[in-house]
């Protein structure tokens, strides 16, 4: 609905997809100089749920009424639960913000494997083309896979590898990518090539 529902379920992946120091957090736990209020706040985060070295996040873009992800798990039923403990809790935060109840998803996520390289090539290129029909400032990994950005728990690395180093793997992304776009899209995204 807004910014900031962007914004909370970015913080949730970002939770959900980063280092979680767990004897760090049990140590403020069972310290004698910390705070109530840090002692709560270190037996909630170590409640939540953690999938780093579990699931790995390579592209993403987030749509108003629907997102896309393109994860490599490293057990079987790894994105089952990631995504399940994911929506359930986006699900919590969005009724209670918005007062409303019930299923905010219309169904089951849908998964495909991946079998082949150019599937994952071109399913990286779909993911990051889809925000520019309605709205290209939704957030996408776009600008990592261009290093504009690097955020830790993206991994662009899966898939810029397929890429040439000599001018630069992002810069040969952006071409791979701009032979599917237009250019409205892509110009905002342009990087300086020399």
């Amino acid at each position: 609905m807004d910014d900031q529902d962007f914004a909370v379920f970015m913080s949730y992946l970002k939770e959900y997809l980063s280092f979680k120091d767990v004897k760090g957090l049990q140590s403020i736990v069972t310290s004698e100089n910390a705070t109530a209020i840090q002692k709560d706040k270190a037996r909630n985060l170590l409640a939540l749920n953690n999938f780093f070295n579990e699931i790995e996040l390579i592209a993403y873009c987030l749509m108003p009424n629907h997102f896309h992800f393109l994860l490599r798990q490293a057990n079987k039923d790894g994105i089952d639960k990631f995504i399940k403990s994911l929506s359930t809790r986006y699900t919590m935060y969005f009724n209670k913000k918005h007062k409303r109840v019930g299923k905010l998803y219309q169904g089951v996520y849908k998964a495909v494997l991946v079998e082949s390289e150019s599937q994952l090539l071109h399913l990286s290129r779909y993911i990051h083309l889809n925000p520019k029909k309605s709205d290209p400032s939704l957030p996408t990994s776009f600008p990592d896979f261009l290093k504009q950005k690097n955020t830790p728990w993206i991994h662009p690395e899966y898939v810029l590898n397929y890429f040439q180093r000599d001018n630069g793997q992002e810069s040969s992304y952006l071409k791979f990518v701009e032979s599917y776009a237009d250019d409205e899209f892509i110009e905002q995204f342009k990087i300086d090539e020399n």
